[in-house]
């Protein structure tokens, strides 16, 4: 206590009082005694204020909001496919990664639930919506059935000169206005014969202008005219709106839970056809195609990397392919050493090096997994030849400081060991879990079976994020 006593006699508030300087020495113990247990207090608050209370609030105004993740399936054209489907993979509920196809089951998964509705993106860019219309099992996994329709257009925007201009009108129309009467044999102002040049034409009638009348024999009846609606009456049948107005509710039979959870909800509209298309199987032609329900409206955020230099690009990805060739084993190896020779007049001229060997179904992206992260690169690609003998791919690499290749990962498979190691296929980049930092999607597909999994890269490295149940399927190898 001397010490603590010395230490604060040694401090020196000044401050101007009339011109008059004050000095504070022992004086402020007595202002700072009284918050001494104050303070402990709050210390003793804080570490358990910190603490995750174990539930969220849904109706706080933080709460967070289920996210869901699929990948759509169709086959035929883009915007009118012949058959599809929609695997649910994630539904992130504000603390952790959950299977979708599982997640909240009553017996469908809470990402399939009827009415359901999906932003199908493509490079992080909406570029239309799948409505769920129903569910079902296939092969022992749930998958969501319905539409694709079209991205909804969006309003005009109205030129600044016209938006002006019309707030102008609308001031303008605001302006009293008074009219002199025209008498019977008198001209109107402005000359004899009419409007003069100099003379504005008289504005049309406003509609909404109060004007009186003389009463008519009619109106002074008790009983009113039969075609006035605007007669108020104690009681009147509601008139039966157009399609285009009302309102539809779906009924979910299956969900007996008031309090379940919901993701964006489409609009529901009649018509459409009551057999709805579904793909079986995994046809060659399948297409894929990220699609995400999110109830909070979110800005779209592309995925889009820019080359400041577009010859860095090409530059990229010839290495990215010797890379490939080389864990493909696809590189011609060196001719074996031998002694030199003595120069003679007529030296033969070195003949000249192979071409590289071909990439077969090879794949290029290039991504901004998060703003100013720099260029992520993607490469898949097999080996050509017989079926049992074709070799697998994929390759995740970034640009070191120097400019050169680093690869991040790399997982090389045959037919032969895909349920060890199984190809792995990227569908698109996805922010899973609403923190605006891309994923990358992959469908890991086996002989009998195939996974989905998120793979995030950070820091110079790959790190997978969440995998699908459906089999234990290998890692591949890691750089």
């Amino acid at each position: 206590m001397a010490g603590s006593a010395k230490a604060t006699a040694a401090i020196r508030l000044h401050y101007s009082r009339g011109g008059q300087q004050v000095s504070l020495r022992r004086a402020n113990l007595f202002f700072i005694r009284p918050t001494i247990p104050a303070l402990l207090g709050l210390l003793a608050v804080l570490p358990s204020a910190a603490q995750y209370p174990g539930t969220v609030d849904q109706k706080a105004k933080d709460a967070p909001v289920l996210r869901a993740v699929g990948v759509l399936e169709w086959t035929g054209p883009a915007g009118k496919p012949k058959n599809s489907r929609l695997v649910p993979v994630t539904v992130f509920d504000g603390d952790a990664l959950q299977d979708g196809g599982v997640y909240l089951a009553r017996p469908q998964p809470l990402a399939v639930d009827g009415g359901t509705e999906y932003f199908l993106e493509k490079n992080g860019k909406r570029i239309g919506l799948f409505d769920i219309q129903g569910a079902g099992q296939m092969q022992g996994s749930w998958v969501g059935l319905g539409a694709w329709k079209p991205m909804p257009n969006p309003k005009p925007k109205i030129p600044p000169a016209e938006l002006a201009m019309s707030q102008f009108d609308d001031e303008e129309s605001d302006r009293p206005v008074l009219h002199r009467k025209v008498h019977p044999g008198e001209a109107p102002a402005g000359g004899s014969g009419g409007k003069s040049a100099s003379s504005k034409p008289a504005p049309a009638p406003d509609p909404d202008r109060p004007t009186l009348h003389k009463p008519t024999p009619a109106e002074n009846s008790s009983s009113a005219p039969a075609d006035d609606t605007d007669r108020p009456t104690l009681t009147r049948a509601k008139s039966k709106k157009s399609a285009t107005d009302v309102g539809y509710v779906e009924s979910m039979p299956t969900v007996t839970d008031p309090d379940r959870p919901r993701l964006l909800r489409g609009k529901y509209t009649e018509g459409g056809s009551t057999v709805i298309p579904t793909l079986m199987g995994l046809p060659p032609e399948m297409q894929q195609m990220v699609a995400v329900s999110d109830a909070q409206n979110r800005p779209e955020h592309p995925w889009t990397f820019k080359w400041a230099n577009p010859a860095d690009e090409d530059k990229m990805k010839a290495a990215m392919e010797d890379a490939a060739r080389a864990a493909l084993g696809l590189n011609t190896p060196p001719p074996p050493a031998t002694a030199p020779k003595r120069r003679t007049a007529k030296a033969k001229a070195a003949p000249p090096p192979p071409p590289p060997a071909p990439l077969e179904d090879e794949k290029f992206r290039v991504f901004e997994l998060a703003y100013g992260s720099g260029a992520t690169m993607v490469l898949t690609a097999r080996t050509d030849g017989p079926v049992e003998q074709q070799k697998f791919v994929t390759l995740i690499g970034q640009p070191d400081l120097y400019g050169s290749l680093l690869v991040l990962f790399k997982s090389v498979t045959d037919n032969a060991h895909l349920d060890v190691t199984p190809r792995m296929h990227l569908i698109d980049a996805v922010d899973a879990m609403a923190d605006n930092r891309g994923e990358l999607l992959f469908e890991l597909r086996g002989v009998t079976q195939r996974q989905f999994a998120l793979y995030r890269v950070l820091r110079g490295s790959v790190e997978q994020l969440f995998i699908t149940g459906g089999g234990d399927f290998g890692m591949g190898n890691s750089q």
